[in-house]
């Protein structure tokens, strides 16, 4: 089956949760998070939820882990500490839950990003994956790279991505 009828036969509507992670976002600042919102709004699907979590390993993971077990989560998005400072710790916390990882998210991302921002790119540790039928994508906090992300990734592939991870 070609990837137009695998497309053809993917939900219109995906359930996703957003989690922002950030030490210094707040309901009111939080600009990747709702971009993210609003654009899986505009595109049909369904927010199950979000929340701002500090950039903490541990609070990130246990966070994450809630949603990988909530029944009406199909998607994790991540905005937030993806970078390489001592305090960007999502990739990690992220990262070792995956069971498989969608290496070409992160290439693709980084290609894309380069184009825009030039070598500064190459501090991206955007990333994506499964656990379960779950899949996790992990953006940077800017809203131009949340933006480009969703854009331009994720949103014309979601519902294709849920489509494979429920057969």
């Amino acid at each position: 089956m070609s990837h137009v009828e695998h497309r053809a036969q993917a939900p219109p509507s995906v359930a996703c949760y957003v989690l922002t992670v950030s030490d210094s976002r707040t309901p009111d600042t939080d600009a990747g998070g709702r971009i993210i919102r609003e654009l899986l709004a505009a595109a049909g699907h369904t927010v199950t939820g979000h929340a701002i979590v500090k950039d903490d390993p541990h609070a990130v993971t246990l966070h994450v882990q809630g949603q990988i077990l909530a029944l009406d989560t199909e998607v994790i998005i991540t905005t937030g500490g993806t970078g390489i400072t001592s305090r960007d710790s999502t990739f990690e916390a992220i990262d070792s839950l995956l069971e498989k990882r969608l290496e070409g998210f992160g290439e693709l991302f980084r290609m894309l990003s380069f184009q825009e921002i030039g070598a500064a790119a190459i501090m991206s540790r955007a990333t994506a994956g499964t656990v379960g039928r779950k899949a996790i994508f992990v953006l940077p906090g800017s809203p131009a790279a949340v933006r480009l992300a969703m854009t331009r990734l994720i949103l014309p592939e979601l519902g294709h991505v849920v489509q494979q991870l429920s057969r």
